[in-house]
């Protein structure tokens, strides 16, 4: 059963979750849900629950089919990162699929060269991931041709425009124009953007998923697609070499970080992401006072804002440390006594674009997962014979040296927002989710994850609530239509200047720019699901015929040793 909901989003991001509901329906079993930002790519996952695949198989075709389906948030060329939660008691465990900076860089580098082009890509993470994903964690009940199959579909036989996808051809259009084969394949003969109801094929794009699905995810970083790759950028002024590819290291599997949020424990991604900036938003909430909270009104808001300056002034002001070794930092950085100092006293982001996605199967495993090529179709290039677009993730780092680990440098992972998050209670996942949006990825997650604890009126209400966000410690954003006075005095009495975003991609009353959250819930004995309004996204539900009591797959709930 899938269930439409309004409409656009803006970041990529996946969450799978798997648990069981009891029970069986008109002779079916309840086998898995997903919520993803288009609908191709919720069937894809749902189809693949339907034949017995486990929340990391729905995970890997959800991940490839966004990738075609909405590709102005992520690609096969982009970073994914999967926050697994196995089921009830068991460990949670994060596939750290950060991208690196090439390890060759010239001098002189400016901050154009980071923002578009080929000299603005690191070494993608994608395929490694969903490689190691697919190997270590899988069911063993689909084939990766199986998994692969949807998006090469997608590619081959197009997708539908949907409202979001419009106004990201219609706003970004322009800017790939200048790049031959990205201009071919997303702006029209005519030079104008796809419509709402037009379809968007990817003969190229299916080309190489279909050698992808053939000889694997490795021919991307040592077989034929990477001395392709490695030539198109010789030959481009790219600074990625096949060296860069063929080192690529394998993805490791680390610890989520974890927080608390009145009772219940919440996971999410350590450094080099955004996880703890988004924990402590949550402290900072549960420490101050807690009227206001629990009506979605201006007072929460207000609230809100408050926390997220703090939190967001923190990671302008007092980054981590290192990316590497950060535990004793982080550990510091989000404990409830430095909220309640924060607190005490208050001591620039660029747009971003991305996905994410929730799926949960039948055995209680939870995936959130994150995917992004950074900004809104990238470097706004596209490889020339298999059409996919760069990411533009150099421009995540600084080219002043400031004793971070933000500061470009070869083989360095580049910063990043991403904050995939898993929210648990009596150690079984209740709550799923994550957000695109650069830094308001930060912001969506911390006040979903609120709404849902606080407001307690189910996770469709959580997702669909308006959002506010917080720049350069005084800037607020707040979404709606309207600004009630009572919003507006309680800005002017805490010295906010009042921003209204400036992308062109909101509709009258939902804005991208405030994320775009595909959510899951545990709610009343089942989970359900929530597409954010502000993408083309979609809930789908998977269910199988009863055959036999229904049982753990072979290897889900697998977690490392």
């Amino acid at each position: 059963m899938l269930t439409k909901l309004k409409l656009p989003v803006l970041f990529f991001i996946f969450v799978i979750t798997l648990t069981t509901t009891g029970g069986a329906q008109d002779g079916k079993v309840f086998s898995g849900k997903v919520s993803s930002a288009s609908p191709e790519a919720t069937k894809a996952g749902i189809a693949i629950l339907e034949k017995g695949g486990n929340a990391i198989d729905a995970a890997i075709a959800v991940s490839l089919a966004l990738g075609v389906s909405e590709p102005a948030g992520s690609g096969i060329a982009g970073q994914t990162v999967m926050l697994v939660h196995p089921g009830k008691g068991q460990k949670p465990f994060v596939i750290h699929g950060t991208t690196w900076s090439p390890r060759h860089l010239p001098a002189g580098i400016t901050k154009e060269q980071l923002k578009s082009g080929r000299t603005a890509t690191t070494v993608p993470s994608t395929p490694k991931v969903l490689d190691l994903a697919y190997r270590k964690f899988a069911s063993g009940k689909v084939t990766w041709k199986e998994l692969v199959q949807p998006a090469i579909e997608i590619a081959t036989n197009g997708f539908t425009v949907g409202p979001f996808r419009q106004k990201a051809f219609h706003f970004y259009g322009d800017s790939l124009k200048p790049d031959k084969t990205a201009s071919d394949i997303f702006v029209k003969e005519d030079g104008t953007a796809f419509q709402v109801g037009e379809i968007v094929k990817q003969h190229k794009v299916a080309k190489l998923l279909t050698r992808i699905a053939t000889v694997g995810a490795e021919d991307f970083y040592s077989g034929e697609i990477a001395r392709k790759i490695a030539d198109d950028m010789q030959k481009n002024g790219g600074w990625i070499t096949l060296e860069d590819l063929q080192n690529f290291p394998e993805p490791k599997i680390v610890s989520p970080l974890v927080g608390s949020y009145r009772g219940y424990k919440v996971f999410t991604l350590p450094p080099p992401f955004g996880g703890w900036v988004m924990l402590q938003i949550l402290n900072v909430l549960e420490q101050s006072n807690q009227d206001g909270l629990s009506q979605d009104n201006d007072q929460r808001r207000l609230r809100l804002l408050d926390a997220m300056r703090i939190a967001h002034g923190t990671r302008q002001h007092d980054p981590v440390d290192s990316f590497t070794d950060y535990e004793q930092d982080i550990s510091q950085k989000i404990s409830k006594e430095t909220a309640k100092l924060l607190l005490q006293g208050y001591r620039k982001e660029t747009g971003g674009e991305t996905t994410h996605f929730s799926v949960v199967d039948g055995t209680g495993m939870t995936v959130a997962v994150t995917q992004s090529i950074d900004s809104y179709f990238g470097a706004k290039v596209a490889h020339p014979e298999y059409g996919f677009l760069y990411n533009n993730y150099m421009q995540s780092f600084r080219l002043n040296d400031d004793n971070s680990p933000y500061v470009l440098k070869p083989f360095e992972m580049p910063y990043s927002s991403m904050s995939s998050t898993v929210v648990t209670h009596s150690d079984a996942p209740v709550l799923v989710l994550g957000s695109p949006g650069s830094a308001r990825i930060i912001s969506a997650v911390a006040q979903v994850v609120s709404h849902w604890v606080d407001v307690q009126q189910g996770v469709k209400h959580a997702v669909d609530a308006y959002r506010v966000h917080v720049v350069a410690d005084n800037q607020a954003y707040v979404e709606g239509p309207t600004i009630g006075n009572g919003l507006l005095q309680g800005l002017a009495q805490k010295s906010y200047v009042l921003k209204r975003p400036k992308y062109g991609v909101s509709d009258s009353q939902y804005d991208p720019y405030f994320g775009g959250v595909h959510a899951l819930g545990f709610q009343k004995g089942v989970w359900e699901g929530a597409a954010d309004p502000r993408r083309d996204g979609l809930v789908g539900t998977a269910w199988q015929k009863v055959t036999a009591s229904p049982q753990s797959t072979a290897k889900s709930g697998a977690r490392p040793n």
